[in-house]
């Protein structure tokens, strides 16, 4: 039987399952239901982290929720946003990514995700987050440049949201695959009675980023029926690197030093075939006229010498904050058809308009330009060209070496992104009585897709380069061709543009089909309480694809090249789960339960897949919750990692081989790999060739966590507090053959320092000694474990004439993290460490403090992160590497201050005026060396010179 059978075979079996479900589970509601029955319904709660209905079960795991009035006081109009404020959060993409055109496409086939806004817990990774919304799983993203594994939180309105809960433990065993590092629920608004208009308006002090938004919410809720409804616009204005000081250089202090070979007047490395004489010159101007008797730098034939000095400062067209629109229309309605059965229904429509920008885009000819194309790594250029001025052809691997020419004249590349999530939902809730249980069930359909697409200006066509370089008579025999100029600053005309310079369009899509059914009641009692029980059944669809330009896929793009990727599988599921009494209030405390879960998953592309949970809880007294867990779970490989075809990221490397780096060491082996002595590395961003693997397996995990909650009785309702509760949580994770690809890096260093094929297979050298191919694939690599503590107090203070008072303060301490390759290879990432434009600080801290007195209301938040250490790399010559001797630089602690303050006027149902502002004080985020952007790292950091005033007004009528 093909796959795609047996996938049909085994949706039709549980399709059918699942119909056999719903009326075994609904037809006692109408027979069974009192009429008074459903105010029971009242005292059980679903809670994320558990399946079972039950008030007592909240603390089974540690959930951290995020009120309406806690989103509120951040100022921030995203979801992704404000998740990435809490201390458990890890490195994710944001709109301080200026992603495109820079990075290229990730290993895992998802694209760059420009302006996406996704989330990480734990630092494991965002695509290992599952994202619910009201217990059902979103749609992964599309990014307009693959099939993306994780969900891009700009694709959900902030103004449909009622709370968040945030499960930092695995869940697989409730949810299934991606839960791995935890779990985000999103809970929508539900019951509202009248209308309300919120208005934001905000910018940062220098007068950029300004940030517009409007919603709408109306709704009515009757005795049997509710209906929500809201519209919301958002629109967040630019920040150009170029108005930072910190952000203005490609490094920060090293000035234009370490900026781009590739420069507007172009840089043309050389052999002579006359005079065997090896040159790396610069045009002083268009039209300069080689002479070959000038073979030093001294020259008076309109070239130089090519220096630091020449080095193109890119950075400058950079973007610190990516502009983005988003739209979004979300509609709500349930309906009581009796008192134990209820319909539902939802939908959403979203539309995000972002845009990305990077410096005008390079043109790299030459084996030294290491662009894995042929047109541009093979390129001959001919004498006969009118503008060549070297007199002889120039042949890539012979005279030519390297030619590396920004055209300024195309101006900056500029992607514009269009993306549309549409979302529908409808199912039946109902409950219904059986002996002395009461019972509650759903089943539920839901349908999501998210498209996107991107629209480049300023890339090239690379075959229409070459050609327009080469034998005039070729260009002639082309229609439309023009002889192209690259030798000088400005020499470029419009009619050669139009030759060269296309629009690209490439798009992407994801889609997800899901039906699920659910149970939960209590099964029996034993002699300390009734056996609460769960159940259900899920089957769901994926399916993805990519299609770049048809100039792409022929290979014709200058740019960075990929091949489309579609892929589908589909999975169907069972999971059961139990709440067993120990036993029940005694000398050994008030009681003792032990949770156990498990769910069975059946994969069309690898197989079945069994992940077990269990869980203590232990109430110990009134006041002291003891609880822990252990959790087995998996990653099912995405469509983009299985898929995805070959595609490219650049990525910045330092050639172990090249001088000033060489260690003596390896010396011998670089003569080995073909390099001559002598050698400089030309070009230190490296053309990655990557793709997917369809025979990867599974991510496979341990998850454990353990800790108490203590609300002392001394605390509660005294006189200097209402309630005081103190949550300590340790947590560990280990996953097995997780799906990623070698640090480019590392597997350089390891190829230069061992010769094993197992690293230096698919690093290809030209004869001159430079790199001019990477290959870096996924596969399953050895392991990833992290542990740490969460401490976290939460302090209410009695009310007083001063007002009330109310204290949070939330702590994650990481105490590993440890990523090994697949041949036990220590990979950089660590606690303490900036690698790879992310970070993992040792503490990361929240404090807020909330007052309230009559119709005022402020709150101070304090948000810290410990110092962090990096590896200057090529800046460890320069002042602004704070630890030469070591090669390391010191990125500071960091704190930043926000304050918010408030008034509520008595008019209509009432009008609520709110003035805040962010990073009061200006703090700027540590320099990072290191870092691909902007000189700082955006995913851990605010904006540098960041402080951030908003209004806001909430009229409720």
């Amino acid at each position: 039987m093909s796959p795609e059978s047996s996938g049909l075979a085994r949706a039709i079996r549980l399709s059918l399952l699942l119909a056999v479900a719903a009326p075994a589970v609904s037809l006692p509601a109408a027979a069974q239901e009192a009429p008074g029955e459903e105010a029971r319904t009242l005292d059980t709660v679903q809670v994320t982290g558990t399946r079972i209905r039950r008030a007592e079960l909240e603390g089974q795991v540690p959930v951290h929720t995020v009120s309406r009035q806690d989103i509120e006081r951040t100022g921030l109009t995203s979801i992704g946003d404000v998740i990435q404020q809490l201390t458990g959060s890890g490195s994710a993409l944001n709109t301080k990514f200026n992603s495109s055109g820079n990075f290229g496409f990730p290993p895992d086939g998802s694209g760059v995700g420009a302006g996406s806004a996704q989330v990480d817990l734990r630092h494991l990774g965002s695509k290992r987050v599952l994202v619910l919304v009201d217990g059902i799983r979103w749609v992964n993203e599309s990014s307009a440049s693959g099939v993306g594994a994780s969900t891009d939180l700009n694709t959900i309105p902030l103004a449909i949201v009622d709370r968040i809960e945030v499960l930092e433990d695995g869940a697989s065993s409730l949810y299934g695959s991606d839960a791995i590092a935890g779990v985000v629920n999103i809970i929508t608004r539900r019951d509202f009675d009248g209308a309300q208009v919120t208005l934001d308006y905000g910018q940062f002090s220098e007068g950029d980023g300004t940030s517009k938004g409007i919603d709408l919410a109306w709704g009515r809720t009757t005795d049997r029926s509710s209906l929500f409804l809201s519209l919301s616009h958002t629109d967040q204005d630019v920040v150009y690197a170029r108005d930072r000081e910190q952000s203005r250089f490609p490094v920060p202090g090293t000035g234009v030093a370490l900026g781009s070979s590739g420069i507007p007047a172009g840089r043309f490395i050389v052999t002579d075939p006359n005079t065997g004489a090896t040159l790396d010159l610069v045009p002083d101007a268009t039209g300069p006229a080689y002479d070959p008797a000038q073979t030093g730098c001294d020259r008076s034939d309109g070239f130089h010498c090519f220096t630091d000095d020449d080095r193109f400062n890119f950075a400058e067209y950079n973007l610190l904050m990516t502009p983005s629109k988003r739209s979004g229309a979300f509609g709500q309605f349930r309906f009581q058809i009796s008192p134990g059965l209820q319909w539902y229904a939802k939908a959403l429509v979203n539309r995000r308009e972002s845009t990305n920008q990077a410096a005008p885009e390079p043109i790299f000819l030459g084996p030294e330009g290491a662009t894995g194309n042929p047109f541009a790594d093979e390129i001959t250029i001919s004498a006969l060209n009118p503008y060549n001025p070297f007199g002889f052809d120039l042949v890539s691997g012979e005279s030519l070496i390297l030619i590396g020419r920004r055209p300024l004249e195309g101006g900056a590349r500029v992607f514009e992104q269009k993306v549309d999530t549409r979302y529908v939902n409808t199912g039946l809730e109902g409950s219904f009585q059986a002996g002395d249980s009461l019972w509650f069930w759903d089943v539920n359909l839901a349908w999501s897709r998210n498209e996107a697409r991107q629209t480049n200006h300023g890339s090239y066509n690379i075959r229409n380069i070459a050609l327009a370089l080469g034998d005039p008579a070729a260009c002639a025999a082309e229609p439309g061709c023009v002889p192209l100029d690259i030798f000088g600053a400005g020499s470029i005309t419009p009619e050669m543009l139009g030759w060269i310079q296309p629009v690209v369009r490439d798009e992407s899509e994801n889609e997800l089909r899901l039906v699920s059914a659910n149970l939960s009641g209590d099964l029996f009692n034993l002699p300390a309480g009734a056996v609460g029980f769960a159940a259900g059944l899920e089957y769901r669809e994926y399916e993805g694809w990519y299609q770049p330009d048809p100039l792409t896929v022929r290979g014709w793009y200058n740019g960075v090249p990929s091949l489309p990727t579609s892929g589908s599988y589909d999975v169907g599921e069972a999971y059961v789960e139990l709440d067993v009494p120990i036993f029940g209030e005694g000398a050994l405390g008030k009681g003792l339960n032990l949770n156990l879960a498990g769910r069975y998953s059946d994969y069309s592309t690898f197989g079945g897949e069994f992940t077990p949970k269990y869980g203590l809880r232990w109430q110990v007294s009134e006041d002291f919750l003891l609880r822990a867990t252990y959790a087995e779970g998996f990653r099912a490989p995405s469509i983009g990692e299985l898929y995805g075809s070959d595609s490219r990221f650049d990525a910045q490397l330092i050639d172990p081989c090249s001088e000033p780096f060489l260690d003596p060491s390896v010396e011998s082996n670089c003569r080995t790999l073909g390099v001559p002595p002598g050698f400089q590395q030309a070009n230190p961003q490296i053309s990655i060739t990557t793709g997917g693997n369809r025979e990867l397996e599974p991510e496979r995990a341990r998850s454990f966590s353990t800790g108490f909650v203590w609300s002392p009785w001394f605390a509660t309702n005294a006189s200097w507090a209402e309630r005081l509760d103190l949550e300590v949580t340790f947590y560990r994770h280990d996953i097995q053959g997780p799906i990623q690809a070698l640090s480019a890096q590392t597997q350089l260093d390891l190829c230069v320092r061992t010769l094993s094929p197992d690293y230096c297979d698919g690093i290809g050298r030209a004869s001159t000694g430079g790199i001019n191919a990477f290959n870096n694939r996924l596969t399953n690599l050895g392991s990833i474990k992290t542990d740490g503590w969460d401490v976290d107090l939460y302090w209410t203070l009695p009310e007083t004439r001063a007002g009330r008072f109310a204290f949070t303060w939330q702590n994650t301490f990481v105490g590993r993290y440890e990523a090994v390759g697949g041949a036990g290879q220590l990979q950089p990432r660590r606690p303490g460490i900036e690698v790879e434009d992310s970070a993992i600080p040792e503490w990361a801290s929240t404090a807020s403090l909330d007052w309230s007195r009559q119709a005022w209301n402020a709150s101070w938040t304090a948000r810290h992160v410990s110092d962090l250490i990096e590896d200057c790399g090529n800046a460890v010559s320069f002042p602004v590497c704070s630890d030469p001797a070591n090669g390391q630089n010191r990125l500071g602690s960091t704190t930043y201050h926000d304050v918010q303050a408030g008034y509520r006027f008595d008019w209509q149902q009432g009008l609520t005026l709110t003035a805040g502002v962010n990073n009061v004080f200006e703090k700027e985020p540590p320099i990072c060396l290191s870092c691909s952007l902007n000189g700082y790292d955006a995913s851990t950091y605010d904006i540098p010179g960041g402080r951030f005033w908003y209004l806001r007004a909430d009229l409720r009528f």
